[in-house]
């Protein structure tokens, strides 16, 4: 429709499912993503773990702050009318802004064109909120305007990071991440907006196959490299295949479990939505791993084999380790089950000493961590 009054959407509405124009704005995310796994790339194939490291932790955080916030906002107001995709238009904009500020920000510490595009979010977000607030009434207009408010104070503060010297800025990025994280504590105290408990789940399932997508993509620049580099053959496809393993047993553990049905208020659901930082940074991490996997075996990072391991094997073993955190332990029975994800997580840790299979290897583990759990899910089933 051209235009209809913005009011909360029912909680327990049937068949609550992502709409195409959600798809289409996770689509854009990609290109940030991939952006913040170059980067990654580039710094740990030069032998810069820790810069690079926290670097691509804060680059990832305003990819995954912008789309969560568009997420939850529009789990609770969607109308989908032309006021709503234009909204919508507009923070896509500022996501591919802020993709192509991602290389400055990395290497430079210089965060104009990233803090341009995320205000471009921003504003059309808090635009939202304000239409939220005038078709509510009471604590949930309340809650709208809290969050109004908290975005545009955030704001000011991002801008101000482009005017402090350079040593402060990173102190001032947790400062201001921290104040975007309290926004949601403090603006649904007395009131939680009526997000829809599956659809929120779908959506981060959604995100979740985005970033083990950039998994996928460096398995496939594994065989090219392979078909390309004859002499490496040997070590390169069997990079390609332990990538692959470890990626679909990723998805496996992470799809094995009704997450919806324990969504059932903020207490549980904020700590589950915050939780996913790790979850979906350490996933695409394991993809920017692959490729300098790659680039060490063909000669083109200089770093050494156990350096090279670890850019597989510590992300696919805390995205693992989260998953269980977040999901799997909820619904695990009896400390078998419990014991399962956390001691693979730890296994995959340990193939980092193995040499240059390392990554076939934590594609095994990861494979029979799946195996296992199939196994003790069936024993303990009900007839």
């Amino acid at each position: 429709m051209a235009y209809t009054p913005m009011t909360a959407r029912s909680r327990d509405e049937d068949h609550r499912a992502a709409t195409p124009l959600e798809l289409f704005f996770d689509l854009c995310f990609v290109v940030a993503v991939a952006q913040a796994g170059a980067r990654l790339v580039h710094a740990l194939a030069e032998g810069h773990p820790g810069t690079g490291v926290i670097g691509y932790f804060f680059v990832f955080f305003g990819v995954w702050w912008a789309w969560m916030n568009f997420t939850w906002f529009a789990s609770a107001y969607d109308v989908d009318d032309v006021p709503y995709r234009i909204a919508t238009l507009v923070q896509i904009a500022g996501v591919l802004v802020y993709a192509a500020g991602v290389s400055q920000a990395f290497d430079e510490n210089d965060w104009t064109i990233a803090v341009i595009g995320y205000v471009i979010m921003r504003v059309a977000l808090t635009a939202q909120w304000l239409r939220a607030a005038a078709g509510e009434s009471g604590e949930a207009r309340t809650a709208a305007l809290k969050y109004a408010a908290g975005l545009v104070i955030c704001q000011v503060g991002w801008v101000a990071l482009l005017f402090v010297p350079d040593d402060a800025k990173r102190w001032l990025f947790l400062v201001l991440a921290a104040a975007e994280l309290l926004v949601p504590v403090v603006a649904e105290r007395g009131h939680q907006t009526p997000w829809h408990a599956h659809h929120i789940v779908e959506r981060y399932g959604l995100f979740t196959i985005i970033v083990l997508g950039e998994t996928i993509a460096a398995s496939t620049v594994a065989v090219q490299s392979a078909i390309n580099e004859h002499e490496a053959l040997g070590h390169l496809l069997p990079i390609a295949a332990g990538g692959l393993l470890i990626v679909f047993a990723a998805w496996w553990i992470y799809f094995a479990v009704p997450m919806h049905e324990r969504l059932t208020s903020n207490r549980e659901a904020i700590p589950w939505g915050y939780g996913h930082l790790l979850v979906f940074a350490s996933g695409a991490a394991i993809g920017a791993g692959i490729e300098v996997a790659v680039e060490h075996t063909v000669g083109t990072a200089h770093i050494s084999q156990l350096s090279a391991n670890a850019a597989v094997t510590v992300p696919a073993a805390l995205f693992l380790f989260m998953v269980w955190l977040l999901h799997s332990r909820h619904f695990k029975r009896g400390p078998a089950q419990q014991l399962t994800i956390p001691l693979s997580a730890t296994a995959i840790l340990a193939c980092t000493w193995t040499g240059p299979y390392a990554v076939l290897y934590a594609g095994l583990v990861a494979t029979a961590t799946v195996a296992i759990g199939v196994t003790l899910a069936t024993r303990s089933a009900p007839a």
